[in-house]
């Protein structure tokens, strides 16, 4: 599991880094090499299509300070695929993750408490068999956070992952829909 605490991070912040390219091979290997580079170590990393066609974003959290992330958001957006990079605090984004848990099915049922700790987080059960049972919960990492420790506290977890963020920004269109529009 990653580390969100962010005491563990002394005079750090949680940046998002939204970067839009062309459907290139190659480029996210370009992408994550500034980040070894320059020895930040990536939280998440999610790669998907964007609503523009042929724009593919990357969604990247790390932990760093605002000197650090500007120079990795300017290294990144000289990259010739990359059409726009933008780096974001949790309050300028919508933010959503996904978790997958796989749970022991025998102390489920003989643990009540277990059931009540997955409704109380809004967690939805997917599929309940007689060996294990599968657990969705959409939301904030805290949140994933908080449910994996408590589940992970009856001993129950077979299983565990995470989606990594998906995020959208505050703002009217994809950051990029300006630029591709010139």
């Amino acid at each position: 599991m990653s580390d969100t605490n962010p005491k563990n991070h002394e005079g750090k912040k949680l940046y998002t880094l939204l970067v839009y390219s062309e459907n290139v091979a190659g480029i996210l290997n370009q992408v994550t090499a500034v980040f070894t580079r320059r020895q930040v170590n990536i939280e998440s990393l999610n790669v998907s299509a964007s609503s523009i066609e042929n724009i593919h974003k990357y969604t990247i959290t790390a932990w760093s300070d605002e000197e650090q992330i500007q120079k990795i958001t300017k290294a990144i957006e000289k990259k010739i695929d990359v059409v726009k990079a933008d780096y974001y605090l949790d309050e300028d984004l919508f933010i959503h993750e996904v978790a997958l848990f796989k749970i022991s099915t025998a102390k489920l049922l003989e643990n009540p408490e277990i059931s009540r700790t997955i409704r109380k987080h809004d967690a939805r059960m997917m599929e309940v068999n007689p060996t294990y049972s599968t657990v969705l919960l959409a939301g904030l990492t805290p949140d994933i956070a908080d449910l994996f420790q408590k589940l992970n506290s009856f001993g129950c977890i077979l299983q565990y992952t995470r989606s990594g963020r998906i995020a959208v920004t505050r703002s009217f269109e994809e950051p990029v829909s300006e630029l591709l529009g010139e």
